[in-house]
């Protein structure tokens, strides 16, 4: 088949590819993958490759690709009205109307949204707010955040410095002196094999209680969580360990920001991974999964309590000094608005749960007793299988080995199915579309457990 190898070397010579070995990407040395076309959980490159897309793009083609109602939505939003701002009172029918869908859906103490454009600016905006709050509150001095070792919340300045992911961190003078980390809440890979998950919980809390105590609960304003880590290796947390946290932080006053970038609007089976683990967010953060990537969105869901002190904040100071350009874009909201009536209408977040239980306990069935599957996890449609050298001694292979973008190369190479590699562990991650069936698991299922064999025996 014809190749415009033009356009080649035009991506190795002008595109800057986020999260990418440059130098090598530069050389020739690694692949490039042109995107055409998809449709349900199938991508297709312009060399007519077929592949099925188990990480949904980035965990966030939720609803599936190619759904024409989100595309006509937006085309429509397009002729109307391309582009407004929000500033000062300014909104469109898309973004008012979105606002209000996401109220309806959040937990019942939310109270009002921002919007942005990804993950990444949200937790920006997030921070911002609660420094402004603080100050509102005559607590000038109560600026910390404690995020989590793994935890992902973004690459800017102060997200990349919440992220607790070397990569993120490494040679970009990164985290920031404002940020603390404690221990992620990864029972896997607890240091004592001997702690049960109730006395592993007793240690995150009380690292977490040693760390306030520390640095002056009067120095910290908030924690910032996932719901179940995602990037730092798709681990749903040990039992009991939301409320033991949430303990703490009411103990000591510090607000809590749930990071429901990849768990907002259905990835676990529940609307909100907040309503899954019971967790009572003062902000809460979306962005994937509310437009399912077809156009960028993203937001922070503000609660009453934090509302009131914006407002007494505004009128002791005049408006808020925050702002984007793109906060609210029609465009985007147009596709959050018909991406959730999707999500309701064709049962999404029902299917992620039931299908995604049935991913997990297919995925445990075919490699469960595999000599070097140390641990198969995940929630709703997230699974994650972690490799090990050893499973008795839970020895870990070399970093160097590159176990997990072996496995997952074999899986793209052999059967056409992605998965990705994830980082700081030889882990394979499934995030897929919630439009999955159970023949697709299947399929997902059997060629994992050959490309695990074709490398690992």
């Amino acid at each position: 088949m014809l190749r415009n190898d033009q356009l080649d070397q035009w991506d190795r010579e002008n595109f800057f590819h986020p999260s990418t070995h440059l130098a090598q990407h530069a050389r020739g040395e690694s692949p490039n993958r042109v995107i055409k076309t998809a449709s349900g959980v199938h991508i297709e490159d312009r060399d007519g490759n077929r592949l099925l897309d188990a990480f949904a793009g980035l965990y966030c083609v939720n609803v599936g690709y190619g759904r024409q109602e989100i595309a006509e939505a937006i085309a429509a939003q397009a002729k109307e009205l391309a582009y407004y701002h929000s500033y000062v009172g300014h909104g469109t029918e898309a973004s008012i109307t979105l606002s209000k869908m996401i109220l309806d859906r959040a937990p019942a103490n939310m109270s009002k949204v921002y919007f942005g454009l990804g993950g990444s600016d949200a937790n920006e905006t997030n921070v911002k707010l609660i420094w402004y709050y603080n100050n509102i509150l005559g607590r000038p001095e109560k600026k910390k955040i404690i995020s989590r070792w793994r935890g992902y919340h973004g690459s800017g300045l102060v997200t990349g410095s919440l992220t607790g992911l070397e990569l993120f961190h490494k040679k970009f003078d990164l985290p920031l002196a404002q940020v603390l980390h404690t221990e992620a809440p990864y029972y896997f890979r607890r240091d004592n094999l001997d702690q049960t998950e109730e006395q592993f919980v007793a240690h995150c809390v009380a690292e977490l209680e040693a760390m306030i105590e520390r640095e002056g609960a009067d120095t910290i304003a908030a924690f910032i969580g996932e719901p179940i880590l995602g990037t730092g290796g798709i681990v749903p947390p040990p039992a009991g360990y939301w409320p033991a946290i949430q303990a703490v932080l009411k103990k000591h006053d510090i607000l809590l920001v749930a990071d429901e970038v990849v768990t907002g609007f259905g990835r676990l089976g529940t609307m909100f991974g907040s309503d899954h683990y019971g967790l009572e967010a003062d902000i809460i953060t979306i962005a994937k999964g509310l437009t399912s990537a077809y156009a960028p969105l993203s937001g922070s869901i503000v609660s009453d309590k934090v509302w009131k002190v914006l407002e007494q904040g505004t009128d002791e100071n005049g408006p808020i000094g925050h702002g984007w350009t793109y906060s609210a874009h029609p465009i985007g909201a147009a596709a959050g608005v018909a991406n959730l009536k999707l999500i309701d209408e064709l049962n999404l977040v029902e299917n992620a749960g039931s299908t995604g239980a049935y991913l997990q306990k297919s995925m445990q069935e075919a490699l469960g007793d595999h000599a070097h599957v140390g641990d198969i996890r995940g929630e709703g449609m997230l699974c994650a299988v972690e490799f090990v050298k050893d499973r008795d001694s839970r020895t870990f292979f070399d970093a160097a080995d590159k176990i997990g973008p072996q496995v997952s190369a074999t899986l793209l190479s052999q059967d056409s199915v992605i998965a990705r590699a994830m980082p700081q562990g030889d882990i394979l991650g499934f995030a897929p579309p919630f439009c999955l069936s159970r023949e697709e698991v299947d399929t997902v299922v059997a060629a994992t457990k050959r490309a695990v064999t074709t490398v690992l025996g």
